[in-house]
């Protein structure tokens, strides 16, 4: 069916149903697939684009059609936004968003500079001054600003239109990730679990009210939690608990907190998303199973209570936070349609379950080197450990050697994409691995609340650190396998003409066979990508589009001295060479036939 036909009978369907509402305009864009109008591109964060313009046969001849530059170093994760004729771009630290006429060859329409405190805020950011990205609902752009602060601008005009602070830098409470819209909500989570704060998200109406916050510990009704409703692994959780699970009031300053994706069912009207690691990384010092950090959340988008949760690493003793995101996929699986949300944890594990009720289906490694657990318990939904590499067996001031993953995680925030037509999900990870020392540390609000040393290393079987996988989420296995020098820190996009696009930090952005994983086209950008890719269509033509500027937990895990020497040679010879592309901040770069 024609585009522009099938824009107009959407539209028509959505503005006569009686469920029609205010943000439901992202359901029209996201159809189409001509915009890019959430951080995901769609709801169900497949990052899947149904463009067909540049295929297997043409992509060789992909070409640079335009580039940004935003005049800001550190690291640039996240990507843009299209909406219309206009591209939406953000930075790190200060956060910088600019809109780029794309009837103009980018040029810019109109820039906005936060106001905020460096001294207050920057030192507190945990990884790097890096933000996620921007939000897009009704004529207004959203930016979760460094400093806890939303605001929504007028997309046209750049204009403040409303904003509100949420949190307190000065306490280590900062904002990495992007701002959410589902519906007629925007979503925002929190960041600081180093600083030991306590996680929560937060939902606001379009125009700036504040309707929840649901907490990631602590009482049920703070949590927006059911005790005799809300289920983990089929059962209701009870009464407190959260509580049940720390020492004292360990909860308090127990971290949990939000800093990663989100998706959203519009049909059953929950939205997804997980918990990070507790406070402090000394396990010894928080006995339990810190419940509910390192989770899964589904909750009701209007009203926040959860319909289920899941804890993939109970008492986490590695830094193996669980924000990564929630992809939404509707599979076969044992011949029985199933509604499945799929998940590759930091924790080197993929969990493939019912999204509508929480069921855990399939959890499997999806990196061969983790050796932390042996395997999951789907009755239970808990790990076989190995107390070899346990910290908290092992104890403080005791180095606990060859752990796999290390704290970066087989996956951290770098997204994962789905091609509906492979059906399988197409993943950049680490192949990382560390020594673990915990040590007693004391709580002062404002100040690093780690208590842990950590040295990291190449896996032992290779000199790779990372590799691009596809994933067959329905049998829990690796397809194929591109083994990367580097940790492979760029979001992956998929298309509909079997292509898949993902950045390296050397710089590089490639096009992959989605069904072999045969490079088919590389570029070397200006700098190593720790941004994600996507497409969005413009005057008949399709264009791929990624950030590059290097920076983050990739960047900083080359400074600690990690290297992909066979012999283990320091990695600074290596960081240097990386690290001289920093100096060329943040480039977008625009890319078609």
């Amino acid at each position: 069916m024609d585009s522009e036909l099938k824009l107009s009978r959407l539209m028509m369907v959505l503005l006569l149903s009686p469920s029609f509402a205010s943000g439901d305009e992202l359901i029209v864009m996201q159809d189409t697939g001509n915009s890019w109008p959430m951080p995901a591109g769609n709801y169900n964060n497949q990052r899947y684009s149904q463009l067909l313009q540049i295929n297997q046969a043409n992509v060789k001849n992909l070409k640079m059609a335009w580039s940004f530059s935003t005049g800001v170093l550190r690291g640039h994760e996240g990507n843009s936004l299209v909406i219309g004729d206009t591209m939406y771009v953000h930075t790190p630290f200060p956060n910088s968003v600019f809109a780029l006429d794309l009837n103009n060859g980018g040029a810019i329409k109109w820039q906005y500079e936060p106001k905020q405190s460096y001294d207050e805020t920057v030192p507190v950011m945990c990884c790097d001054t890096v933000n996620r990205g921007l939000a897009y609902a009704q004529g207004k752009v959203f930016l979760n600003q460094a400093d806890t602060t939303l605001v929504a601008l007028d997309s046209k005009t750049g204009k403040l239109v409303w904003s509100d602070k949420r949190d307190d830098p000065k306490t280590g409470a900062t904002s990495t990730g992007a701002a959410f819209v589902f519906r007629d909500k925007v979503l925002v989570g929190i960041s600081g679990s180093e600083f030991g704060i306590r996680g929560y998200v937060q939902a606001y109406d379009l125009d700036g009210n504040v309707k929840y916050r649901a907490y990631s510990t602590g009482p049920d009704d703070e949590m927006l939690i059911d005790p005799d409703n809300t289920l983990s692994m089929l059962q209701a959780v009870g009464k407190d608990s959260s509580l049940n699970s720390w020492q004292g009031e360990q909860w308090k300053i127990g971290g949990g907190v939000s800093w990663g994706w989100f998706s959203y069912d519009p049909d059953v009207n929950l939205f997804y998303y997980g918990t990070a690691n507790p406070s402090t990384w000394n396990p010894v010092q928080r006995p339990g199973d810190n419940k509910w950090t390192m989770s899964l959340f589904a909750r009701d988008l209007d009203t926040g209570v959860a319909k289920w949760v899941y804890q993939m690493t109970p008492h986490d003793e590695w830094d193996y936070d669980g924000v990564n995101e929630v992809i939404l996929v509707d599979q076969k699986l044992n011949d029985k349609l199933r509604h499945l949300a799929v998940h590759f944890d930091r924790n080197g594990f993929a969990y493939t379950m019912d999204r509508y009720s929480g069921e855990l289906l399939i959890a499997n490694k999806f990196d061969p080197s983790v050796n932390w657990s042996k395997s999951v318990n789907l009755q239970t939904g808990r790990h076989e450990r190995v107390r070899q590499y346990s910290p908290d067996y092992n104890g403080e001031d005791e180095v606990t050697t060859g752990i796999c993953p290390a704290a970066l995680g087989s996956k951290n925030q770098q997204p994962a994409a789905y091609s509906p037509r492979t059906g399988l999900f197409y993943v950049p990870t680490n192949h990382v691995c560390m020594d673990y020392e915990p040590f007693e540390v004391e709580f002062t609000s404002g100040q690093p609340y780690v208590g842990a040393s950590v040295t990291m290393y190449p896996a032992p079987d290779g000199s790779h650190l990372g590799n691009f996988i596809a994933w067959d989420a329905r049998k829990g296995e690796i397809v194929w396998s591109e083994p990367e020098r580097f940790s492979v820190w760029s979001g992956a996009l998929t298309t509909a003409s079997d292509l898949v696009f993902y950045g390296t930090l050397e710089g590089y952005i490639k096009a992959l066979d989605a069904q072999t994983g045969r490079e088919l086209w590389r570029f070397k950008t200006a700098s190593g990508i720790i941004g994600n890719v996507n497409s969005y269509k413009h005057a008949g033509k399709q264009y791929i589009s990624v950030l590059s500027g290097v920076g983050g937990w990739a960047g900083i895990g080359m400074a600690m001295g990690l290297t992909n020497d066979a012999d283990g040679d320091s990695a600074v010879g290596l960081y240097k060479g990386i690290s001289r592309w920093t100096n060329l901040g943040g480039v977008l770069s625009v890319f078609s036939l």
